[in-house]
């Protein structure tokens, strides 16, 4: 399958854990997540637990998104990836980042856009799972911004982040910015959706 750029290629066993053999191209198993992220977002937009800032509630999600898809949804990654920490690490590093969300928002440390952007960098940054973390980071900073009471993000402007083109470029370039500790692009970018 060919990846678009700042995509994690699938190793041999993780593409073993796909529910669907018949699928053979990049477009198909787009359609498949495609539609599970859309079940996912159904029932999340049903829940009413307030503490949705936990790495349980994370991984719950992630499960949600891509478990129709893929056998190993909801669990972390454990090969090394072209991005993302070491897999030992994923545990500790998802409680942590979550921790801190939660500061940031108890203690309103950041303005709302930028504790769920930074909130998405670092998610992205531990790359928890094999497949779909970007996905589900922007569902996670979506997820902070409403507890925030603040206007949703405009993650595509128009365009399909799946896909090369401008608005992923500029996405993709904007989160190495953010690896150098420069959110100021990324942060850009949340805002001209």
């Amino acid at each position: 399958m060919h990846y678009p750029e700042g995509a994690t290629p699938l190793d041999p066993d993780e593409m073993e854990g796909l529910r669907f053999r018949h699928v053979t191209t990049r477009e198909q198993l787009d359609e498949l997540e495609q539609a599970n992220i859309q079940s996912g977002l159904l029932w999340l937009a049903r829940q009413r637990r307030t503490d949705k800032l936990t790495d349980a509630f994370a991984i719950a999600l992630h499960k949600r998104l891509f478990g129709d898809v893929w056998h190993w949804a909801g669990a972390f990654r454990r090969t090394e990836k072209n991005i993302g920490i070491d897999p030992l690490r994923i545990g500790v590093e998802l409680r942590i980042l979550m921790d801190d969300a939660r500061y940031w928002l108890a203690h309103e440390t950041f303005a709302p856009l930028e504790a769920a952007m930074r909130l998405h960098h670092r998610l992205v940054w531990i790359h928890p799972f094999p497949n779909g973390n970007g996905r589900h980071a922007r569902i996670m900073a979506d997820i902070m911004m409403q507890q925030q009471k603040a206007a949703a993000i405009n993650w595509t402007g128009g365009h399909d982040l799946q896909r090369i083109g401008p608005r992923r470029q500029a996405y993709i370039a904007a989160l190495r910015a953010a690896d150098t500790g420069d959110m100021a692009p990324l942060l850009a970018f949340a805002a001209a959706g």
